[in-house]
């Protein structure tokens, strides 16, 4: 069976800065559990198979499983339903809150933490399988069991028309269909395994024009593995790096992801790196294809994208200037004396890579990055220490559940999960019951905060200050977010309002302070807060982007969340500390304001970018302008927000936004009539902070109605759909968000709503 392991580190080659305190990985072992605890699993594992079309996402199934053996959870309090005529009840609050409390608190690690599954994206995976293949280090990692696993994964979330979407819910796209397919073949699967699912994927990928309409981060990685040639990609040149940061489109001023993938990414693309050809590169040399390789024109596939896949399309101006490079510039670079320019910039590049891995612990900033780096690191030297650190991190990224394993977005949302997850107990008023959860989750954030920038000289290698920040995951990965470091704050100073007998002491003054220093270190000038740094460089760079699947990857925009997330953060912090930096401070949530009330669309909602959608979006908007002094009488901009939310509510009480929100920029409710908890528990969180219950309060019992009548009868909440996206059209699981946020918004009903 296997077991998830946290916050534990005895590989010789790992490196952490906290003694690897909110760490998470699975391990297989082959003696662990008895005949009937095998069979359970089993179990699990055939009812997601058997509902995959109806159920795309999995519950967690397997560590529930695992906690409930360790962590038993004896439930004594009545499950409580209201019936339709019936009115909630003080009582019925309280009993399904504690009920709820309870069993989530099963779930917390010692160290404080709530592990859970951070995955969704199906291209992630296929990555490091081609890596480790290329390598010569697929066994060696993936044992029979993880081979197993992934290819369940894998055929768990295979369409009906046998192809496999961007993430779990998706529909059918050539980028993720054919790398699906390969890494099933270089993970042992035959040309007609899987009863017939491997023959459905060959045939969704011809039928679709075949492989040479694969995306250009697909042919990448295509081109790597050897079923694809470079020359059909489009440039991606070292030299930029070389290039004086004044330029505009210095790959320095770029978003830090889209930085650090296309950073290995043109190391790869420089070198022309090929795995060393074998029997099966050449069986997929002539699956994938509708003619013969040989006789494929590469250089006229440069920019063939199925269009399942483009989401962006390339504007005419990023064609002409990547055929001009293609035919003109980079050949001159291959010659003498133009190719010492090229190993020039290929050791810069290098530099950059290893800065990056080390930085990080070889965690890395991201998926993408992670495997890419490593895959650079062995084609410099692969007897390389910083090769055998990058193994040691693999297991951070892969996830173990009733559908099989997958690779996880991040190395998880630790700290992300516990700033929200502390709100949401606060919210309730039962902090001295559940004491012992927020002294845990404080002593995660006390242990999860960066206490040093990731080097002296950081600005040299484009990064920004860190000390004092909190990252989305761990410290080890160490990149400073904007929002999580004002959650982290948030919640920070909320218990720090509580005694230290009940949540153990509050951290030293000056680290509050650097948290600030962080924060308005990363104001625009328009007052609004990017994602990890300051916007570097203009939106029309975004003529530029490569990458067809995702749009606005080339800056690092301003976003509402971000922007709301520190108003809030900063009027908590001035609470506390009234004198600190007063002057700056007010300054700083003068503009974020602003900032948030000119992004407002007509309709009255703000778009989410990082959570599904407009009611996640106008969840912080009104939060952000009630925290900055705005009210429902005092302002349109939150009048007309609570119109929005309102005019969106389903007749079940609750709100159900699809992720096609995210993808079309419009309003769209799930199938059915649908209504979904967590935008229910946004949207009440959003109507409750503005007021709703002295103008109206019956939305909002409608509402709790219906998260109360869904509580489980183990406490917590079900899985439903994705409700995590970045990039406009890529989904992403936040599994903890289940449970957080009808747990914070019945907290905040009973005290704000009920009780009043």
């Amino acid at each position: 069976m296997w077991k998830l392991k946290l916050s534990e580190g005895n590989d010789p080659w790992l490196k952490s800065v906290n003694n690897h305190v909110g760490r998470q990985f699975w391990e297989f072992d082959p003696h662990l559990g008895t005949p009937e605890e095998r069979a359970q699993v089993e179990n699990y594992r055939n009812e997601f198979t058997k509902n995959r079309f109806l159920t795309k996402h999995s519950s967690d199934l397997l560590m529930r499983f695992q906690f409930a053996r360790e962590n038993p959870c004896e439930m004594k309090l009545p499950m409580a339903k209201v019936r339709s005529e019936e009115e909630i009840t003080k009582e019925v609050v309280d009993s399904t809150l504690r009920r709820s409390l309870r069993f989530y608190s099963t779930l917390q690690a010692e160290d404080g933490f709530w592990p859970g599954d951070y995955g969704g994206p199906m291209f992630l995976l296929p990555g490091l399988v081609i890596c480790l293949y290329v390598t010569g280090a697929l066994n060696t990692i993936l044992h029979n069991q993880h081979r197993q696993e992934m290819c369940r994964y894998l055929y768990n979330h295979q369409n009906v028309d046998g192809g496999w979407g961007l993430h779990i819910e998706g529909s059918s796209t050539m980028f993720c269909t054919v790398l699906s397919y390969v890494t099933l073949r270089l993970l042992g699967e035959e040309m007609d395994g899987g009863d017939g699912s491997m023959e459905k994927a060959r045939k969704w990928v011809l039928d679709h024009g075949g492989a040479t309409h694969i995306p250009s981060w697909g042919k990448m990685w295509l081109s790597v593995l050897g079923v694809y040639e470079w020359s059909g990609n489009n440039p991606l040149l070292p030299e930029l790096w070389l290039l004086p940061y004044l330029f505009p489109a210095h790959p320095g001023r770029l978003w830090c992801h889209s930085r650090m993938v296309y950073l290995p990414m043109s190391y790869l693309y420089g070198k022309k790196f090929v795995c060393s050809t074998t029997s099966l590169v050449l069986s997929i040399r002539r699956e994938i294809y509708i003619i013969p390789y040989h006789q494929i024109d590469w250089d006229q596939t440069r920019n063939l994208c199925a269009k399942e896949d483009l989401y962006y399309p390339h504007p005419l101006l990023q064609d002409i200037v990547w055929a001009c490079i293609h035919k003109a510039v980079e050949p001159l670079l291959t010659r003498w004396p133009f190719s010492k320019l090229r190993q020039r910039a290929l050791d810069s590049v290098m530099q950059r890579v290893h800065y990056e891995d080390e930085t990080t612990q070889y965690v890395c900033l991201g998926p993408v990055n992670k495997v890419l780096n490593m895959l650079c690191c062995w084609v410099e030297d692969p007897n390389s220490e910083a090769y055998k650190c990058h193994l040691a991190r693999i297991k951070d990224y892969l996830w173990v559940a009733e559908d099989g394993m997958k690779m996880q977005g991040y190395n998880g949302s630790q700290l992300w999960d516990v700033s929200f997850a502390v709100q949401a107990i606060l919210a309730t008023s039962f902090a001295d019951e559940f004491a012992p959860m927020l002294k845990k989750a404080h002593n995660f954030m006390k242990n999860t905060q960066v206490r040093t920038n990731s080097s002296d000289d950081f600005n040299d290698w484009y990064r920004h200050i860190s000390k004092g920040a909190w990252p989305f995951s761990t410290p080890d990965n160490g990149w400073p977010v904007s929002d999580c470091t004002a959650e982290g704050l948030k919640a920070r100073i909320l218990l720090s309002r509580l005694p230290p007998d009940m949540v153990g002491e509050a951290i030293p003054a000056d680290w509050f302070y650097d948290a600030v220093n962080v924060i308005l270190s990363l104001q625009n000038n328009n007052g609004g807060f990017a994602s990890y740094e300051l916007t570097r460089s203009y939106a029309w760079l975004e003529m530029l982007n490569p990458a067809e699947t995702f749009g606005n990857i080339m800056i690092d925009y301003q976003y509402v969340e971000c922007t709301s997330a520190v108003i809030q953060g900063l009027k908590s912090f001035k609470k506390s500390y009234p004198g600190h930096r007063k002057k700056e401070i007010e300054a700083c949530m003068v503009k974020a304001i602003d900032f948030i009330e000119r992004t407002q669309q007509p309709d009255g909602s703000w778009y989410g970018s990082w959570g599904v959608c407009f009611t996640y979006g106008t969840w912080f908007g009104i939060k952000g302008l009630v925290a900055g002094g705005r009210t429902y009488q005092n302002s349109n901009s939150i009048r007309i927000a609570c119109e929005f939310l309102l005019s969106k509510q389903l007749v079940s009480g609750g709100w159900g936004e699809s992720y096609l929100s995210s993808q079309d920029k419009v309003y769209t409710n799930l199938g059915g009539g649908k209504s979904h908890l967590v935008n229910t528990g946004w949207a009440m969180l959003a109507l409750i902070e503005a007021g709703q219950a002295e103008r109206d309060p019956s939305p909002l019992h409608r509402a709790a109605k219906l998260l109360i009548n869904s509580a489980m009868e183990t406490g917590e909440f079900p899985q439903q759909e994705i409700m995590g996206v970045f990039n406009m059209n890529c989904m992403i699981s936040y599994s903890a968000y289940r449970n957080i946020f009808p747990i914070w918004a019945l907290g905040e009903y009973r005290n704000r709503v009920l009780l009043q």
